[in-house]
């Protein structure tokens, strides 16, 4: 569980709720149900429209992420390389047989299992590197889906407001129902700037953090692999992988 996102969540929405009640305002004013709709309704209808559904549940699976990300240790990951690479070195490649039916990482997995199948090393960089790229580049569209719910969050937000207006003035005669739409109109705004800067683009950055994070990993993973299969000395390979504490 990420505690800091939970913090970050809390704080934010207490600083608001705070400084709107310190100014003497009422908490119950900013819920109105046809601004949510409008706003919500609105951006999620706009990204279904651009995206695939695929993409759009997939982005939607990615939500876990943002307050329990998956965990890849840098530091165990290399101890595990020159584990992996002093038993290569000791026993062959069919020494890691058994560690890569354990690995439960599938990018780790397949690379143990492309080296005890002795695939040639030019094919083992390649098929990493593929595999790499596709995975990074299919999530980041997918953190991309709740950026663009925070692009359209606002400006949905400002239609809401036009039309709360022209309810308003269409009930220019009737004091109560004019006070509705203005208070749609408003709170329409505030939906729609509120949930863009609050939840749509954060949500989105700490999607493309958590990626970052696992393609991190898994260069190393692969760099690891390919250093073994080139029969690098485990102690060569570790200060190699050194580096890659400094990128965390």
């Amino acid at each position: 569980m990420d505690r800091l996102s939970i913090a970050g969540l809390f704080v934010a929405v207490l600083a608001i709720y705070l400084g709107f009640v310190l100014d003497g305002g009422s908490v119950a004013t900013l819920f109105e149900l046809p601004a949510f709709v409008i706003v919500f309704g609105g951006t999620i209808g706009a990204v279904m429209l651009q995206s695939s559904s695929r993409q759009f549940f997939h982005a939607l699976s990615l939500l876990k992420w943002v307050f329990s990300p998956p965990n890849y240790d840098i530091e165990q990951g290399i101890e595990n390389i020159v584990l992996w690479a002093e038993k290569a070195r000791e026993s062959g490649y069919l020494a890691l047989e058994d560690i890569a039916l354990d690995e439960e990482e599938p990018f780790t997995q397949k690379g143990l299992n492309l080296l005890v199948d002795g695939v040639e090393l030019d094919n083992l960089r390649v098929s990493l590197e593929l595999d790499l790229d596709i995975y990074r580049e299919h999530n980041l569209r997918s953190a991309n889906v709740f950026e663009s719910m925070g692009g359209y969050s606002p400006t949905i937000g400002i239609l809401g407001a036009v039309l709360g207006l022209i309810h308003a003035m269409s009930n220019l005669t009737e004091p109560s129902l004019l006070g509705q739409g203005i208070a749609t109109a408003f709170i329409a705004t505030i939906y729609g700037v509120g949930f863009a800067n609050l939840f749509y683009i954060p949500i989105a950055n700490k999607i493309r953090a958590t990626i970052h994070q696992q393609t991190l990993y898994r260069e190393m993973i692969s760099e690891g692999l390919n250093s073994i299969a080139q029969g690098e000395n485990p102690h060569a390979i570790e200060n190699k992988l050194s580096a890659f504490r400094l990128a965390q």
